[in-house]
């Protein structure tokens, strides 16, 4: 057996992945047959799952069918497989979701607030408590925010803002937040792969070696770009009447966005570098960042 099978494949992560290598293949779980499309693979990537939702439609239970029951029926089948080892991809939000001026490590405790982060950690809690055949092992990964080419979240959504010549507003906010590019992302992937004898089952943070500023993201974004936009820095007490104003009159800002725009969140990413012997990652954070701005530049 060689290989891994990606269940998720379709989404931005996914495509990335099954460019490694030939090696990696990818099976729906849509169609109601997939159990009988599961090749020999000795390594599962499970991807499958539900993010944020911006606009507001999805209910509790969409969260948990997408993140906790077929997570359930993935691992179930990995069991009964000739699969030797599962990687399943959860989320910072697992563990917290607005702000930690630490690093989080592994053994810090989880707090998430949002059907989504509860629900990560709910599948996460699911899978640490079930039997594992003593030739089987599981990888469960948090990662923070995931960017790159063809990245259609949050960093998109500031890199258009910023490279129509809008001011970003909140400058007066010096925070740092961890990120991680799709390919220091997918060079994880590949050395738990290639040395999952060094890992024991069981929880593992992963994100780039430094983290970023918002201003610094801006500042690559005008380095890529070539605009010269002005920076508007708005007094922080003001901006934060605004989202009080925000949380009871439905305009873009509320004091839980204003929250995840301008707070610190780090994770540290120590334990899985330690344990697989990993010095450096592939991209430093500016570096990567920079492939990903680039990216959206070159495809307007």
């Amino acid at each position: 057996m060689s290989g891994a099978l990606v269940f998720g494949g379709s989404g931005f992560i996914g495509q990335n992945l099954l460019n490694i290598s030939n090696q990696y293949s990818t099976v729906s779980l849509r169609d109601p047959n997939w159990k009988e499309q599961v090749d020999g693979s000795e390594t599962w990537i499970n991807l499958v799952g539900k993010a944020h939702d911006h606009k507001g439609e999805a209910r509790e239970e969409d969260y948990y069918y997408a993140n906790v029951q077929l997570v359930k029926e993935i691992f179930e089948a990995f069991v009964l497989s000739e699969a030797k080892l599962l990687i399943h991809i959860s989320s910072l939000a697992a563990i917290e979701e607005f702000e930690s001026d630490k690093a989080l490590s592994e053994t810090d405790d989880c707090s998430p607030v949002s059907w989504y982060g509860k629900s990560k950690r709910a599948a996460e809690e699911w899978l640490l408590s079930q039997e594992l055949p003593n030739d089987k092992k599981l990888i469960i990964l948090r990662p923070p925010m995931v960017h790159g080419p063809g990245d259609k979240g949050n960093l998109g959504l500031l890199y258009k803002f910023i490279s129509k010549g809008i001011p970003y507003p909140l400058t007066a906010f010096d925070n740092k937040r961890s990120l991680i590019s799709i390919q220091n992302f997918c060079y994880f992937i590949e050395q738990i792969i290639t040395h999952n004898h060094k890992l024991e089952t069981g929880i593992y943070h992963i994100s780039d070696d430094e983290p970023m500023s918002t201003r610094e993201i801006i500042n690559v974004i005008k380095e890529v770009t070539g605009k010269n936009i002005m920076n508007l820095s708005i007094p922080k007490f003001l901006i934060k009447g605004i989202a009080k104003v925000g949380d009871v009159i439905p305009i873009p800002l509320n004091t839980k966005r204003l929250k995840k725009l301008t707070s610190n969140l780090l994770i540290s990413n120590q334990y899985i570098k330690n344990t697989l012997t990993i010095s450096n990652l592939p991209l430093t954070a500016k570096k990567g960042l920079e492939t990903t701005i680039r990216s959206f530049w070159e495809k307007k």
